[in-house]
């Protein structure tokens, strides 16, 4: 089975460390678990592919230059032409697998041309997102190539029940929209773990990069008065990003300083050592009506084994169970969070319990399971013949 995946965003280094770039690169070995022979098709590298992916073919789409916005708009869309030329010479695939990109359409519309299943997994309104985080200048084509693509594609991946919900406004039935969260490689969390960090103290972790909407000045603001009544903790705080200077020097004028660690990036294969670093990890997301994520971080720190304490918000609620993998509190909410931190840090017999129950849930998450529920999808007759 010859399987194309493209990925034409070019705010995706698909062999990086960001989610995106992780999620990327798990979605493509679980399908070659499953047997599949899969070429990547993707404008942005981002570095070199692990051993286990250096048999993925690769093919180079057009670079997206700096610079002005909406002369990068314009070549993102013209860059369609030299997508689907390179598959029509790459040769016969049995299923084409995108990305959701604003301007990406080739691929999709070639599937169809050619009769072949079309996935296309939708992580977010990106519309909405360009808009308010980076700009966009042509949001009319934008929403036009939106409508084209989510109505070709063969069946539509929603990350979250809110990513769905957004799809819902494009097609006529949702009956090919199909909600498949992400999920995690367990072979990647083994039982026992050694820890990156050793340390006596109880530590709090988050991992993940650093921008506005992670919450993380809220759970510095959390973990100032946890330590203020429990002076043996400290919190790691794995990863970088644009919003690290301003935290960096939040600490440091609150005084917490030698007791709030900040790693910088970390390689995918260290990330295992540092959640075993730690004895409850942390998704701060603040208070937010759109919260559409399906976030990767949530599930590795479940397969860790760590109990996680979380904000009340979006698939977060459904994902952790209050008391039982985990602790659920108020978005936003600075000393709702240090009260569910002081309490599993006063409970170690519930924090182990919570944090084994946790790794039991997310083994039905592995990325295993998502390819072979995505396969379903696209060979099985059933479902085929229920599209509109």
């Amino acid at each position: 089975m010859r399987i194309a995946y493209v990925c034409a965003d070019p705010g995706v280094p698909v062999f990086g460390q960001k989610g995106c770039s992780i999620h990327v690169q798990e979605i493509i070995r679980a399908l070659q678990q499953q047997g599949a022979e899969v070429e990547l098709f993707a404008s942005r590298w981002g570095g070199e592919p692990s051993a286990d992916l250096a048999a993925v073919k690769l093919h180079h789409l057009p670079q997206i230059p700096k610079g002005d916005r909406a002369l990068r708009e314009q070549i993102a869309l013209s860059a369609n032409a030299e997508l689907r030329l390179q598959l029509e010479r790459a040769g016969a695939f049995d299923l084409i697998y995108e990305r959701y990109s604003l301007w990406s359409f080739g691929a999709i519309e070639h599937a169809r041309s050619i009769g072949v299943p079309a996935l296309l997994e939708v992580n977010a309104p990106l519309i909405e997102e360009q808009a308010k985080h980076r700009g966009l200048i042509d949001r009319s084509a934008a929403e036009q190539i939106a409508e084209r693509v989510f109505q070709a594609a063969t069946h539509l991946i929603a990350v979250s029940a809110e990513v769905k919900t957004y799809l819902e406004g494009y097609v006529r039935s949702d009956r090919s929209i199909h909600v498949i969260p992400n999920g995690v490689n367990l072979d990647r969390f083994p039982a026992k773990l050694e820890p990156a960090f050793p340390t006596d103290a109880f530590t709090i972790g988050f991992v993940g990069t650093l921008k506005p909407w992670h919450g993380l000045p809220v759970l510095i603001e959390a973990f100032d008065r946890l330590h203020q009544r429990h002076p043996k903790t400290q919190l790691l705080i794995v990863g970088d990003g644009p919003e690290r200077e301003n935290l960096e020097m939040d600490v440091a004028q609150r005084g917490l300083a030698a007791v709030v660690h900040f790693t910088g990036a970390i390689a995918p294969d260290r990330i295992p050592g540092w959640l075993a670093s730690m004895q409850v990890a942390v998704a701060p997301y603040p208070a937010q009506s759109d919260f559409y994520f399906s976030p990767l971080k949530v599930y590795e720190y479940m397969a860790a084994g760590l109990p996680t304490v979380a904000s009340r918000i979006g698939q977060l609620a459904d994902l952790i169970e209050d008391q039982v993998t985990g602790l659920l509190c108020t978005a936003g909410d600075p000393i709702d969070l240090a009260t569910a931190l002081e309490q599993v840090l006063r409970s170690p017999d519930h924090n182990r319990s919570m944090g084994q129950a946790a790794r039991q849930k997310v083994m039905q998450h592995s990325w295993n399971a998502i390819a072979q529920k995505l396969l379903q999808l696209a060979f099985s007759p059933a479902i085929a013949g229920g599209q509109r």
